[in-house]
C-alpha cells in the first residue's frame, strides 16, 4: 500500500527530481516505510511506499531488468503467487518478493490484456519506454483512487489531489458542478473532482498517455458485462462457499499481522467468521460507540462476536468532543468532500488501529454485492411516485440532500446554474444498463460505480491511509462482485429483508441469534453536537469564510442557524457548508496546511 504521484512531458523536456520530492511529500502518509524516484526520458515516477509483502525487496518505483519498463504502484495483487507461477513457465523471472513486480512481468508478456488477469485492489504508472507510453491503471471497483490532471507542458497523476497542487501553475479553481454534487448527494461522481481540471482514473480503466499527450481509454472491466442467471439456492450456495473461501485465502496474503473493523452487523461478523476459520488466531478488533448521547451504538454486539471468535478486542467509546475534533483532519484526508458522518469515528479507528498494525479488514460492499440496502427493494408505490416526480432513474436517487427551502435561499448565482449535475450521475448509470435487467440489478449497478467508488471506498482508502493503514475489502473481489450483481432477485431479498443468501449462507457461522439483530448502521450523533452554541458558531464563522462568500448567500445564513437551534431541520445543510469552508481553507485558500488528528474545527472555518 503507497502513494504514487508523477507526469510525463512534453517536446523533449526531462523531469525535475525536486518537483517530485515535493509531490511525494504530500503522500507521506500513504508511504511511511520507504520512498523513491525514478526519472526516464520525458517520465517522472515517485512513490512512498507502506510494506506489507515483500518488505525487504519491494523498494519502488520498480525497474525491469532490461530497463525498458518502469513501474509505480499502490495497493495489492492478491493473486501474485499464481500469476507469478504462470509467467515463470513463460521464461520470466522474479527478482524481488513484491506482488507490485508481478505486474511489470504480466505487462511484458501480454500487453494490455494483463489487467484482466489481475485479482486485487491497485493502482499504477506504467512507463514504457520502447513504446513511448505511460499507463495509468486502477481497479476494477475503484478500491484505490488516481487522479491526474492536463497541464500545458504535461500531465500529472498522482494517489490524491493534494499532491497535485505543488505542480499547478495557477491557483486552483472549484468545480461548480462537482460542488452542487457534493451538497445534493453527499459526495461528487464521475470523471470530474471537485477541482476544475483534475480528473479521476475510472474504475476499471487504463489510461494510455503517448509523447504527444494524448490519451487513449482501455475499459478492461465492467458490470454491465455481469448476465443475470437462473440459478438455484442449492446451486448459489456451493458457489458462494467457493468464492469466498478464495477471496479469503487471498485477501489474507500479508508479511505482517492484520486486523479487523468489527461493527454490529453483518458484513464484518462475517469477515470474524472466515478470517476465524482460516486460521487467522487470535487478531485485533476493534469496534466504536459513543458516551453522552441517546444514539444505540453495537459495542455489545462486536464484542459478542469478538468474544464467540477469540478476538483480542478493543472497543471504543467516544466522547463527542474526540468524534467532532476530527472534522479538519478528514477532510485533509479524504481530499473529496463527502457528507459521510462515518468518517469521523473512521478516522480515530485508523489511528488506534494504526498504532499497532498496517492493515486491517472491513467490510465494505457487503450491501452492494448483495442488496442490503432497503432502497434497492422499495415499495412498489413509493417506486411509482418517485419515478413519476423524478423520472430516469426508476424512482432511485432522486432526492437531494438539502431541502429545497435551503437549497432555494443559500445557492449563489454559480450553483443554481448547475441544477442538472445533481442527478446526473445515476441517470447515466441508469441508462447503461441492459435492458434485460432487473431494477433491483440497476439499483445495485448504479452505486457500484456511483457511490460505492466516490465515497463508501474514499473513506475505506483515505482515511485509513491518513494513519497508514491498509484497508482490505474482500468483499469486493470481482468474483463476488459478479456473482452477487448476477443473482436473482429472489436469493437477494425476501419478505422485504436484504441480502438474503449471504444471510442464510453466513447463519450456521456466526454466534446463534446474531442475524435476528436488527441492522442499527455506522451512525454518528451530528445531531447530539449541531446545535444550541456550537451551531451558532458555525453560522458566525461560515459567514466570514471566504469560499462561503463566493459560492453562497451569506444573508440566509443566520435563517438556517436559527432553523436548526429550534429543531426544524437545517442539520445537514449547516454540516455541508462547515465542511466546504474548511476543504476551501486547506485546498483553495493555504493549500499546504495540514490539520493535527484532533482540532477545534470551529477554528478552521474561519
Amino acid at each position: 500500500m503507497c502513494g504514487i504521484a508523477g507526469f510525463i512531458l512534453r517536446d523533449g523536456q526531462r523531469p525535475d527530481p525536486e518537483q517530485l520530492a515535493r509531490m511525494a511529500i504530500q503522500l507521506a502518509h500513504r508511504g511511511p516505510d520507504d520512498h523513491g524516484i525514478h526519472c526516464a526520458g520525458p517520465v517522472g515516477l515517485a512513490q512512498t511506499r507502506l510494506s506489507i509483502i515483500g518488505l525487504a525487496t519491494g523498494h519502488q518505483p520498480m525497474v525491469s531488468a532490461d530497463g525498458r519498463l518502469a513501474l509505480a504502484a499502490n495497493g495489492e495483487v492478491y493473486n501474485y503467487l499464481e500469476l507469478n507461477a504462470a509467467l515463470r513457465e513463460q521464461g520470466r523471472q522474479t527478482r524481488t518478493d513484491s506482488d507490485s513486480e508481478t505486474i511489470l512481468h504480466a505487462y511484458a508478456v501480454h500487453g494490455l490484456g494483463f489487467l484482466t488477469q489481475l485479482r486485487g485492489m491497485y493502482a499504477f504508472a506504467l512507463h514504457d519506454a520502447d513504446a513511448g507510453r505511460l499507463i495509468l491503471g486502477r481497479d476494477r471497483l475503484g478500491i484505490k483512487p488516481l487522479f491526474y490532471v492536463r497541464l500545458p507542458d504535461r500531465i500529472a497523476f498522482a494517489s490524491e489531489i493534494k499532491a497535485l497542487l505543488p505542480i499547478l501553475p495557477e491557483r486552483p479553481q472549484v468545480s461548480s458542478g462537482a460542488l452542487r454534487q457534493f451538497l445534493q448527494n453527499q459526495f461528487a461522481s464521475g470523471e470530474d473532482t471537485l477541482i476544475a481540471g483534475i480528473r479521476r482514473v475510472l474504475p476499471g480503466e487504463a489510461l494510455t498517455i503517448d509523447a504527444d499527450l494524448r490519451i487513449a481509454r482501455h475499459r478492461y472491466w465492467s458490470a454491465l458485462e455481469v448476465a443475470p442467471r437462473a440459478i438455484g439456492l442449492e446451486e448459489a450456495h456451493a458457489e458462494l462457499d467457493g468464492l469466498m473461501d478464495a477471496a479469503m485465502r487471498e485477501h489474507m496474503r500479508s508479511d505482517v499481522p492484520f486486523g479487523l473493523f468489527l461493527s454490529g452487523g453483518v458484513d464484518s461478523a462475517v469477515l470474524a467468521a472466515m478470517l476465524h476459520a482460516h486460521g487467522a488466531g487470535r487478531i485485533k478488533s476493534f469496534s466504536v460507540g459513543y458516551r453522552g448521547t441517546a444514539m444505540p451504538h453495537e459495542l455489545d454486539e462486536a464484542a459478542r462476536v469478538a468474544e464467540h471468535f477469540g478476538l483480542d478486542h478493543r472497543p471504543l467509546e467516544l466522547e463527542l468532543g474526540q468524534v467532532f475534533g476530527r472534522i479538519p483532519h478528514t477532510i485533509w484526508s479524504a481530499d473529496e468532500l463527502m457528507r459521510d458522518y462515518a468518517s469521523l469515528p473512521t478516522s480515530i479507528l485508523a489511528e488506534t488501529a494504526g498504532a499497532e498494525l498496517k492493515v486491517v479488514f472491513s467490510g465494505e460492499g457487503g450491501d452492494e454485492v448483495f442488496a442490503g440496502y432497503g432502497r434497492y427493494h422499495p415499495r412498489p408505490a413509493e417506486r411509482w411516485f418517485k419515478a413519476i416526480l423524478h423520472p430516469g432513474s426508476g424512482g432511485f436517487r432522486t432526492r437531494g440532500q438539502w431541502s429545497g427551502r435551503w437549497s432555494r435561499r443559500l445557492f449563489g448565482p454559480a450553483l443554481r446554474a448547475v441544477a442538472d449535475a445533481d442527478r446526473a450521475p445515476f441517470l447515466r448509470a441508469w441508462g447503461e444498463t441492459p435492458a434485460h435487467w432487473s431494477d433491483m440489478q440497476r439499483r445495485q449497478y448504479t452505486d457500484l460505480v456511483t457511490a460505492l467508488p466516490d465515497n463508501l471506498l474514499v473513506k475505506t482508502d483515505r482515511l485509513l491511509m491518513g494513519f497508514g493503514v491498509e484497508g482490505r475489502v474482500p468483499f469486493l473481489d470481482h468474483r463476488l462482485v459478479e456473482f452477487g450483481l448476477s443473482l436473482p432477485d429472489a436469493l437477494k431479498v425476501r419478505q422485504h429483508q436484504g441480502k438474503w443468501l449471504l444471510k442464510r449462507w453466513a447463519e450456521p457461522r456466526l454466534p446463534p441469534g446474531h442475524l435476528a439483530r436488527p441492522k442499527r448502521g455506522f451512525h454518528v450523533p451530528v445531531g447530539d453536537w449541531l446545535r444550541g452554541e456550537v451551531a451558532a458558531q458555525v453560522g458566525r464563522r461560515l459567514a466570514r469564510n471566504r469560499g462561503i462568500r463566493d459560492w453562497f448567500r451569506v444573508e440566509s445564513i443566520p435563517a438556517l442557524v436559527a432553523a436548526r437551534q429550534k429543531g426544524q431541520g437545517g442539520g445537514r445543510e449547516l454540516f455541508g457548508l462547515m465542511q466546504f469552508a474548511i476543504w476551501h481553507r486547506l485546498f483553495i485558500e493555504e493549500s499546504g496546511l495540514r490539520p493535527a488528528p484532533d482540532e477545534d474545527a470551529l477554528e478552521w472555518i474561519g
